[in-house]
């Protein structure tokens, strides 16, 4: 695991952004806005390639745009992504937990007990532990905005992503608990629950119309909203589905 960039402390006075699994996708997009909206940001992935695309994408030079790469299903994750991003800036104004990691539709009875093990230390136990360390470099400033990327799969339960629903519902459920708890500190908590989104991590399917998907900017936009809304106002859970149904109707 390493970080790439230089240290702006001189310029630490302004709003700084983390964003996981921020190589491709959802995660690209949200940190295309923040850096929109004015943000520094600190990106995370495991691609340095990814990443720096990710980078140029933004415009923003290297001192605003600190590449982080990190494999998030090691426990020690988690602490380095957010040490690296305090050492560089000082302080973090904004967390995006949106890195997430499932293997193709596999039965429950035939899931290798390693893809088990990694589905809930990335989409679970890694956003759980961000969350706890920045909310503490938060709470010490007086405010700041976690957002937590979940998915519909958590209420839909689709069959063959039985750990992967579960691992979504526990980030669900974890929002929902700690929001209060984090609220009386001065920071605002959500997660949104998007339903599908045409990235690509969803396979090529004859059954699916990727033009009704979510697009990665409709996910983009939620996450700022959140981000902009007033701390007294901050929804805890934000549901995004598309228009109409990707899934099309199986013939015969």
């Amino acid at each position: 695991m390493s970080a790439a960039g230089t240290s702006p402390r001189d310029g630490a006075e302004g709003r700084v952004a983390v964003v996981t699994g921020a190589g491709r996708g959802i995660g690209r997009a949200v940190a295309l806005e923040l850096a929109r909206a004015g943000y520094s940001l600190c990106i995370a992935a495991r691609s340095r390639e990814e990443l720096e695309a990710t980078r140029s994408q933004t415009g923003l030079p290297a001192n605003r745009a600190l590449i982080v790469l990190v494999d998030l299903e090691g426990a020690e994750g988690p602490d380095h992504l957010i040490g690296a991003a305090l050492d560089c800036y000082g302080h973090i104004d904004v967390l995006v937990n949106n890195a997430g990691w499932a293997p193709p539709r596999t039965p429950i009875l035939k899931m290798r007990p390693a893809d088990i093990d990694r589905m809930i230390a990335v989409n679970l136990r890694a956003p759980i532990a961000l969350t706890r360390m920045a909310a503490g470099a938060m709470a010490a400033r007086g405010g700041g905005t976690i957002v937590n990327v979940a998915s519909s799969a958590a209420i839909k339960t689709p069959a063959g992503e039985a750990v992967y629903a579960a691992t979504k519902a526990g980030l669900i459920a974890f929002t929902r608990a700690a929001f209060g708890e984090l609220r009386q500190e001065g920071l605002k908590l959500a997660v949104i629950v998007p339903g599908l989104v045409d990235t690509a991590l969803i396979p090529s399917n004859k059954r699916l119309d990727r033009a009704a998907m979510l697009s990665t900017a409709d996910v983009a936009r939620a996450v700022m909203q959140i981000v902009n809304a007033p701390a007294g106002a901050c929804p805890v859970e934000v549901t995004l589905e598309p228009q109409r149904d990707p899934e099309r109707p199986r013939q015969g």
